[in-house]
Formats: C-alpha cells, sequence, structure tokens
C-alpha cells in the first residue's frame, strides 16, 4: 500500500522538523517535501502533487490564503489543511473561502493533527475545537435576520436532536449516550440527516444548520 503524500508549507525550520517527526510515526503517512515560502510552495507543489498540504498563514511573499487559492484552482484533488496561530475569525473564514479543508491552531497536540488529516483524507472538514465555536458564531451572527429555506426533505424531531447535537460537536457515541439510543441507531440519523439536507461530513452539517437556524447556541 503506498502511503500518503504531505508536503510541508511552513517559513519555521524548527517546526517543520517538528512536524516531519511527528508525522513519520505514522506508517501510511510520508512527508515528501518541505517549503518555507509562498513561491516554493506553489513550485513544490506542482511538481510533487501532494495528496495533503500543511500550510502556514503567514509566509514570505505569497501568504497562505493566496497560495491555497492557487493550488486548489490548480490541483483540486489536493487537500490544504491551515496551521496557524491565528485564531482570528477573519483569518479561518478565508482560508476555508480559498479552499483549505481544515484549520487548525499549532497548539494542537499530534492526535489532533493525524485526525485533521484522516478527515481530510475522507473528504471532510475539519476545524480545531478552540476555533469551531467562534466559526459557529459568525455563521450564527449572519445568519440573524435571515429566514430559512429548507432543502430536500424535513427533518424528523428525532434528526433535529441529533443535527444541533452534532452541532455542539457531539461524536456518535455521546448522542448515542444523551438520547439513550443505540449508536447503529445515531449513525443512521446522521445519514439520512446528510442526505436529507445535501451535505457530506458533519462540519457541513453543523454550518448549514446554524446558518439556517435551525440550532441555537
Amino acid at each position: 500500500m503506498s502511503k500518503i503524500p504531505i508536503l510541508l508549507v511552513d517559513d519555521h525550520p524548527l517546526l517543520r522538523e517538528g512536524l516531519r517527526k511527528v508525522l513519520e510515526l505514522e506508517p501510511d503517512l510520508e512527508v515528501v517535501g518541505e517549503a518555507g515560502t509562498g513561491e516554493e510552495a506553489l513550485q513544490l507543489a506542482r511538481s510533487l502533487r501532494p495528496r495533503i498540504i500543511i500550510m502556514d498563514i503567514n509566509l514570505p511573499g505569497i501568504n497562505g490564503i493566496e497560495v491555497t487559492k492557487m493550488i486548489k484552482a490548480e490541483l483540486p484533488e489536493t487537500e490544504i489543511l491551515a496551521l496557524t496561530i491565528h485564531d482570528d475569525e477573519e483569518y479561518m473564514l478565508e482560508m476555508v473561502r480559498a479552499g483549505a479543508r481544515g484549520y487548525i491552531l499549532k497548539d494542537v497536540d499530534p492526535g489532533g493533527l493525524i485526525k485533521a488529516i484522516q478527515a481530510a483524507l475522507r473528504g471532510e472538514s475539519y476545524l480545531s475545537p478552540g476555533i469551531a465555536g467562534k466559526a459557529f458564531g459568525v455563521l450564527n451572527r449572519l445568519a440573524r435576520g435571515g429566514e430559512y429555506q429548507p432543502r430536500g426533505q424535513a427533518l424528523t424531531r428525532r434528526e433535529q436532536e441529533v443535527l444541533e447535537l452534532i452541532a455542539q460537536g457531539c461524536s456518535n457515541a455521546k448522542i448515542a449516550s444523551l438520547l439513550a439510543i443505540s449508536e447503529k441507531t445515531v449513525k443512521n440519523h446522521v445519514t439520512n440527516i446528510f442526505r436529507k439536507i445535501g451535505v457530506k461530513d458533519r462540519t457541513q452539517a453543523a454550518l448549514y444548520a446554524i446558518k439556517h437556524k435551525l440550532v441555537h447556541f
């Protein structure tokens, strides 16, 4: 089985070294290149065609947001995870608009980083817990004054309960415990919810729910 090629982009060599050591512990991941500037990142992305790029925002020359836009335009199959010190709402939204699959704060533990990579490989979005609340808050504010326009089939009362817990960041196991139902039943509800509202993962479902005021915080 071939390893997943990863490109590291950060202007701090010590940070790249630390990331490389963490990723090298995973048997199915391989760091195939490192870049310290936006221009280098673009060149290496074109030549190496990595499956995953871990991208800093503050880079010499072209910043991480612009580089992300360029890479996604040329290599749509490459997934980009922002890894940054910035928990600012504006940075997060700009990276997501640019095409980043995830947004991770640099205080993430190794397990969280691997979880973000695995989510990206499944085509799912990922936000660090520390930024997820801010993202939901932004969307909640943007949604105020807008009216809910249902898409697809209506959710059942139980599905609405499950969706609200998803938006709160609960796992299937946690939802099962809170609602006193089996985890298998939760999985079925989640599948039905995704199909009805036309999303592919939990983050998209949560953002959709908040945008349309289906849940409240």
